[in-house]
Protein backbone atom coordinates (compact mmCIF):
# COMPACT_ATOMS: atom_id res chain seq x y z
CA UNK A 1 0.00 0.00 0.00
CA UNK A 2 1.44 3.56 -1.30
CA UNK A 3 1.64 6.21 1.47
CA UNK A 4 -0.08 9.22 0.99
CA UNK A 5 1.47 12.41 -0.53
CA UNK A 6 2.23 15.10 1.79
CA UNK A 7 0.42 17.76 1.65
CA UNK A 8 1.68 21.31 0.83
CA UNK A 9 0.53 24.92 0.71
CA UNK A 10 1.83 27.71 -1.56
CA UNK A 11 2.72 31.18 0.04
CA UNK A 12 3.87 33.93 -2.16
CA UNK A 13 2.61 37.30 -3.77
CA UNK A 14 1.03 35.94 -7.26
CA UNK A 15 2.07 39.91 -8.36
CA UNK A 16 5.72 39.31 -8.02
CA UNK A 17 6.15 35.40 -8.61
CA UNK A 18 4.44 35.42 -11.83
CA UNK A 19 6.58 32.81 -14.73
CA UNK A 20 7.91 31.22 -11.01
CA UNK A 21 5.55 28.19 -11.34
CA UNK A 22 4.61 27.63 -14.54
CA UNK A 23 2.51 25.10 -15.53
CA UNK A 24 4.74 21.99 -16.19
CA UNK A 25 5.97 22.87 -12.86
CA UNK A 26 2.49 22.46 -11.06
CA UNK A 27 2.42 19.14 -13.07
CA UNK A 28 5.86 18.03 -11.26
CA UNK A 29 4.62 18.92 -8.34
CA UNK A 30 1.54 17.03 -8.30
CA UNK A 31 3.07 14.16 -9.01
CA UNK A 32 5.27 14.54 -5.73
CA UNK A 33 2.41 16.21 -3.42
CA UNK A 34 -0.89 16.66 -2.66
CA UNK A 35 -1.23 20.45 -3.57
CA UNK A 36 -4.01 21.73 -0.91
CA UNK A 37 -4.88 24.66 -2.65
CA UNK A 38 -3.54 26.56 -5.91
CA UNK A 39 -4.22 29.86 -4.72
CA UNK A 40 -1.25 31.09 -2.59
CA UNK A 41 -1.47 32.20 0.86
CA UNK A 42 -1.12 35.68 1.67
CA UNK A 43 -2.22 36.08 5.27
CA UNK A 44 -0.86 33.42 7.59
CA UNK A 45 -4.05 34.64 10.00
CA UNK A 46 -6.64 34.56 8.13
CA UNK A 47 -9.37 32.44 9.57
CA UNK A 48 -10.16 30.78 6.32
CA UNK A 49 -7.04 29.59 5.53
CA UNK A 50 -6.31 27.87 9.26
CA UNK A 51 -7.73 24.52 8.05
CA UNK A 52 -5.44 24.44 5.43
CA UNK A 53 -2.31 25.25 7.51
CA UNK A 54 -3.16 22.39 10.12
CA UNK A 55 -2.78 20.07 7.38
CA UNK A 56 0.29 21.40 5.52
CA UNK A 57 3.17 19.15 5.88
CA UNK A 58 5.53 21.28 3.19
CA UNK A 59 5.14 25.09 2.51
CA UNK A 60 6.68 26.36 -1.52
CA UNK A 61 7.09 30.11 -0.45
CA UNK A 62 8.46 32.73 -2.92
CA UNK A 63 8.41 36.79 -2.99
CA UNK A 64 6.05 38.12 -0.89
CA UNK A 65 5.72 35.38 1.61
CA UNK A 66 4.46 36.43 5.21
CA UNK A 67 6.81 36.45 7.56
CA UNK A 68 6.84 33.02 9.83
CA UNK A 69 7.85 33.13 13.46
CA UNK A 70 6.86 31.34 16.36
CA UNK A 71 2.60 32.48 16.23
CA UNK A 72 2.34 31.50 12.78
CA UNK A 73 4.24 27.67 13.53
CA UNK A 74 1.24 27.42 15.81
CA UNK A 75 -1.09 27.11 13.11
CA UNK A 76 1.35 24.37 11.26
CA UNK A 77 2.04 21.69 13.32
CA UNK A 78 2.52 19.00 10.38
CA UNK A 79 4.90 21.61 8.57
CA UNK A 80 8.25 19.83 7.86
CA UNK A 81 9.88 21.79 4.82
CA UNK A 82 9.81 25.16 3.58
CA UNK A 83 11.18 25.37 0.24
CA UNK A 84 11.71 28.96 -0.67
CA UNK A 85 11.47 29.56 -4.35
CA UNK A 86 13.49 32.43 -4.35
CA UNK A 87 16.99 33.79 -2.98
CA UNK A 88 17.07 34.59 0.78
CA UNK A 89 15.15 33.26 3.70
CA UNK A 90 16.78 35.56 6.38
CA UNK A 91 14.23 38.28 6.22
CA UNK A 92 11.18 35.76 6.61
CA UNK A 93 12.25 33.30 8.38
CA UNK A 94 12.61 33.39 12.09
CA UNK A 95 14.88 31.18 13.92
CA UNK A 96 11.93 29.58 15.10
CA UNK A 97 11.76 27.74 12.34
CA UNK A 98 14.94 25.98 12.73
CA UNK A 99 14.88 25.25 16.30
CA UNK A 100 11.76 23.36 15.57
CA UNK A 101 13.68 21.34 13.44
CA UNK A 102 11.73 22.43 10.37
CA UNK A 103 14.12 21.65 6.87
CA UNK A 104 14.55 25.19 4.88
CA UNK A 105 15.96 24.78 1.58
CA UNK A 106 15.93 28.05 -1.00
CA UNK A 107 16.67 28.59 -4.87
CA UNK A 108 19.12 31.28 -4.03
CA UNK A 109 21.74 29.16 -6.35
CA UNK A 110 18.77 29.75 -9.50
CA UNK A 111 19.00 33.62 -8.56
CA UNK A 112 22.42 33.62 -8.86
CA UNK A 113 22.88 32.96 -12.34
CA UNK A 114 20.89 35.74 -14.03
CA UNK A 115 22.60 37.96 -11.87
CA UNK A 116 26.16 36.69 -12.37
CA UNK A 117 24.94 37.25 -15.88
CA UNK A 118 23.64 40.75 -15.75
CA UNK A 119 27.25 41.49 -13.96
CA UNK A 120 29.27 39.78 -16.82
CA UNK A 121 27.63 42.13 -18.96
CA UNK A 122 27.54 45.22 -17.06
CA UNK A 123 31.40 44.49 -16.73
CA UNK A 124 32.55 43.94 -20.50
CA UNK A 125 30.34 46.99 -21.28
CA UNK A 126 31.82 49.09 -18.95
CA UNK A 127 35.53 48.19 -19.81
CA UNK A 128 34.41 49.11 -23.56
CA UNK A 129 33.21 52.58 -21.73
CA UNK A 130 29.72 52.02 -23.60
CA UNK A 131 27.79 54.42 -21.45
CA UNK A 132 30.42 57.22 -21.58
CA UNK A 133 30.51 56.55 -25.52
CA UNK A 134 27.10 56.72 -25.55
CA UNK A 135 26.35 59.70 -23.95
CA UNK A 136 29.09 61.78 -25.63
CA UNK A 137 27.63 60.68 -29.04
CA UNK A 138 24.19 61.42 -27.90
CA UNK A 139 25.49 65.46 -26.78
CA UNK A 140 27.48 65.98 -29.70
CA UNK A 141 26.18 64.32 -32.65
CA UNK A 142 29.32 63.52 -33.83
CA UNK A 143 32.85 61.36 -33.71
CA UNK A 144 34.80 64.33 -32.27
CA UNK A 145 35.03 63.85 -28.33
CA UNK A 146 33.71 59.95 -29.56
CA UNK A 147 37.71 59.73 -30.85
CA UNK A 148 38.77 61.67 -28.16
CA UNK A 149 37.68 58.67 -25.71
CA UNK A 150 38.88 56.13 -27.91
CA UNK A 151 42.14 57.16 -28.39
CA UNK A 152 42.59 56.38 -24.26
CA UNK A 153 43.84 53.11 -22.74
CA UNK A 154 40.49 51.37 -22.85
CA UNK A 155 39.01 48.32 -23.41
CA UNK A 156 38.98 44.70 -22.36
CA UNK A 157 41.96 43.23 -23.07
CA UNK A 158 44.13 43.16 -19.73
CA UNK A 159 41.50 45.29 -17.99
CA UNK A 160 41.92 44.86 -14.06
CA UNK A 161 38.47 43.93 -12.56
CA UNK A 162 37.92 43.49 -8.86
CA UNK A 163 35.66 41.05 -7.45
CA UNK A 164 34.54 41.80 -4.07
CA UNK A 165 32.97 38.88 -2.21
CA UNK A 166 33.29 35.40 -3.20
CA UNK A 167 29.54 34.68 -2.49
CA UNK A 168 27.74 32.36 -4.50
CA UNK A 169 27.53 35.05 -6.90
CA UNK A 170 30.37 36.40 -6.78
CA UNK A 171 32.25 33.01 -7.67
CA UNK A 172 30.07 32.56 -10.80
CA UNK A 173 30.85 35.97 -12.02
CA UNK A 174 34.54 35.30 -11.60
CA UNK A 175 33.94 31.79 -13.98
CA UNK A 176 32.15 33.79 -16.23
CA UNK A 177 34.81 36.52 -16.54
CA UNK A 178 37.82 32.94 -16.89
CA UNK A 179 37.62 32.82 -20.89
CA UNK A 180 38.26 36.74 -21.23
CA UNK A 181 41.84 38.42 -21.32
CA UNK A 182 41.47 39.76 -18.26
CA UNK A 183 43.75 40.46 -15.24
CA UNK A 184 41.06 39.38 -12.20
CA UNK A 185 41.80 40.44 -8.30
CA UNK A 186 39.94 38.90 -5.45
CA UNK A 187 38.72 41.21 -1.71
CA UNK A 188 37.06 38.40 0.65
CA UNK A 189 38.42 38.36 4.30
CA UNK A 190 36.94 34.46 4.78
CA UNK A 191 38.99 32.85 1.89
CA UNK A 192 42.36 31.93 1.86
CA UNK A 193 44.63 32.43 -0.97
CA UNK A 194 44.86 28.85 -1.82
CA UNK A 195 41.11 28.43 -2.44
CA UNK A 196 41.65 32.09 -4.58
CA UNK A 197 43.52 30.43 -6.72
CA UNK A 198 41.79 27.72 -7.56
CA UNK A 199 39.08 29.87 -8.71
CA UNK A 200 41.69 32.11 -10.84
CA UNK A 201 41.87 35.56 -9.25
CA UNK A 202 44.18 36.93 -6.40
CA UNK A 203 43.46 37.64 -3.30
CA UNK A 204 44.66 41.47 -2.35
CA UNK A 205 43.40 43.54 0.53
CA UNK A 206 40.19 45.82 0.04
CA UNK A 207 42.81 49.11 -0.73
CA UNK A 208 44.15 47.75 -3.16
CA UNK A 209 41.48 46.60 -5.14
CA UNK A 210 39.92 50.13 -4.73
CA UNK A 211 43.23 51.00 -6.20
CA UNK A 212 44.07 48.91 -8.75
CA UNK A 213 40.42 47.81 -10.71
CA UNK A 214 39.87 49.48 -13.98
CA UNK A 215 36.08 47.39 -12.99
CA UNK A 216 34.89 46.95 -9.70
CA UNK A 217 31.85 44.62 -8.91
CA UNK A 218 30.43 43.86 -5.73
CA UNK A 219 28.72 40.43 -4.36
CA UNK A 220 29.10 40.69 -0.81
CA UNK A 221 26.26 40.01 1.61
CA UNK A 222 24.51 42.59 3.84
CA UNK A 223 25.78 42.48 7.23
CA UNK A 224 26.28 44.64 9.91
CA UNK A 225 30.14 44.32 9.10
CA UNK A 226 29.89 45.00 5.61
CA UNK A 227 27.63 48.21 5.87
CA UNK A 228 29.50 51.20 4.14
CA UNK A 229 32.52 48.97 3.57
CA UNK A 230 32.35 51.05 0.30
CA UNK A 231 32.58 54.70 1.91
CA UNK A 232 34.53 57.52 0.87
CA UNK A 233 38.07 56.57 1.50
CA UNK A 234 37.51 53.10 -0.51
CA UNK A 235 36.01 55.27 -3.55
CA UNK A 236 38.67 58.12 -3.35
CA UNK A 237 41.08 55.43 -4.09
CA UNK A 238 39.63 54.50 -7.81
CA UNK A 239 41.42 55.21 -10.65
CA UNK A 240 40.08 57.89 -12.90
CA UNK A 241 37.78 56.78 -15.10
CA UNK A 242 36.77 53.42 -13.24
CA UNK A 243 33.74 51.89 -12.46
CA UNK A 244 31.78 50.64 -9.91
CA UNK A 245 29.09 47.23 -10.16
CA UNK A 246 26.27 47.14 -7.28
CA UNK A 247 24.40 44.38 -8.35
CA UNK A 248 24.30 43.31 -4.56
CA UNK A 249 22.87 45.27 -1.93
CA UNK A 250 22.28 48.96 -1.50
CA UNK A 251 24.01 49.30 2.52
CA UNK A 252 27.22 47.91 1.19
CA UNK A 253 28.21 51.35 -0.39
CA UNK A 254 28.18 54.77 1.55
CA UNK A 255 25.46 56.33 -1.28
CA UNK A 256 26.13 60.03 0.07
CA UNK A 257 30.04 59.44 -0.45
CA UNK A 258 29.24 58.19 -3.63
CA UNK A 259 27.12 60.94 -5.23
CA UNK A 260 29.86 62.86 -3.68
CA UNK A 261 32.72 60.91 -5.75
CA UNK A 262 30.21 60.77 -8.83
CA UNK A 263 29.21 64.78 -9.20
CA UNK A 264 32.90 64.93 -9.47
CA UNK A 265 32.90 63.14 -12.80
CA UNK A 266 35.54 61.32 -12.15
CA UNK A 267 34.44 57.87 -12.09
CA UNK A 268 31.21 55.85 -12.93
CA UNK A 269 28.67 53.61 -11.72
CA UNK A 270 26.41 51.20 -12.72
CA UNK A 271 24.02 50.92 -9.50
CA UNK A 272 21.15 48.46 -9.66
CA UNK A 273 20.13 48.12 -6.15
CA UNK A 274 20.05 51.28 -3.68
CA UNK A 275 19.55 51.70 -0.12
CA UNK A 276 16.42 52.51 0.30
CA UNK A 277 15.90 50.41 -2.34
CA UNK A 278 13.59 52.91 -4.23
CA UNK A 279 15.56 56.05 -4.75
CA UNK A 280 14.10 59.43 -3.57
CA UNK A 281 12.37 60.95 -6.66
CA UNK A 282 15.19 63.87 -5.92
CA UNK A 283 17.93 61.63 -6.23
CA UNK A 284 21.01 62.67 -8.16
CA UNK A 285 20.88 59.04 -9.20
CA UNK A 286 18.31 59.42 -11.57
CA UNK A 287 20.02 62.41 -13.17
CA UNK A 288 23.82 62.43 -13.08
CA UNK A 289 24.90 61.43 -16.10
CA UNK A 290 27.45 58.97 -14.95
CA UNK A 291 25.29 56.88 -13.75
CA UNK A 292 23.82 53.78 -15.04
CA UNK A 293 20.61 52.95 -12.67
CA UNK A 294 18.29 49.87 -12.97
CA UNK A 295 15.56 48.96 -10.58
CA UNK A 296 17.05 45.59 -9.18
CA UNK A 297 16.75 43.71 -12.13
CA UNK A 298 20.02 41.86 -12.10
CA UNK A 299 17.91 38.83 -10.45
CA UNK A 300 15.48 36.48 -12.11
CA UNK A 301 13.22 38.36 -14.32
CA UNK A 302 10.93 37.54 -16.76
CA UNK A 303 10.79 34.05 -17.63
CA UNK A 304 13.76 33.06 -15.62
CA UNK A 305 11.92 32.68 -12.88
CA UNK A 306 11.20 29.62 -14.06
CA UNK A 307 14.38 28.17 -12.28
CA UNK A 308 13.24 29.14 -9.16
CA UNK A 309 10.16 27.33 -9.45
CA UNK A 310 12.05 24.21 -10.88
CA UNK A 311 14.97 24.10 -8.15
CA UNK A 312 12.29 24.70 -5.10
CA UNK A 313 10.00 21.25 -6.88
CA UNK A 314 13.36 19.58 -7.32
CA UNK A 315 14.02 19.79 -3.42
CA UNK A 316 11.01 19.23 -2.18
CA UNK A 317 11.30 15.86 -4.68
CA UNK A 318 14.61 15.13 -3.08
CA UNK A 319 12.89 15.63 0.25
CA UNK A 320 9.69 12.97 -0.37
CA UNK A 321 12.27 10.49 -1.74
CA UNK A 322 14.29 11.37 1.69
CA UNK A 323 17.18 12.10 -0.26
CA UNK A 324 19.83 14.87 0.99
CA UNK A 325 19.25 18.15 0.06
CA UNK A 326 21.39 20.14 -2.19
CA UNK A 327 20.38 23.57 -1.37
CA UNK A 328 19.46 23.24 1.99
CA UNK A 329 19.84 26.53 4.42
CA UNK A 330 21.17 25.82 7.96
CA UNK A 331 21.05 28.18 10.92
CA UNK A 332 24.54 28.83 10.48
CA UNK A 333 24.19 30.27 7.15
CA UNK A 334 22.03 32.90 8.14
CA UNK A 335 24.62 34.89 9.25
CA UNK A 336 26.42 35.13 5.93
CA UNK A 337 23.72 35.14 3.06
CA UNK A 338 22.41 38.19 1.57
Amino acid sequence: MTSPLPRLSLAMDTKRTQHVLTSQAFTKLSQIADILDTLPISDFHDPAVQEQLAQTDILLTGWGCPEIGVRELASMPRLRLISHAAGTVKYFLSQAVFDRGITVCSAAEANAQPVAEFSLAMILLAGKRTFSFRRLYLEHRGRGPVEQLQAQAIGNLGLTVGIVGASRIGRRVISLLQPFDLNLILFDPLLGAAEAEKLGVRLVPLDQLMTLSDVISLHAPSLPQTRHMIGAPELARMKDGATLINTARGALVDEDALLTELKTGRIEAIIDVTDPEVPPPDSPFYTLPNVFLTPHIAGATGLERARLGEMAIAEIERFCLGMPLEQQVRPEHLELIA
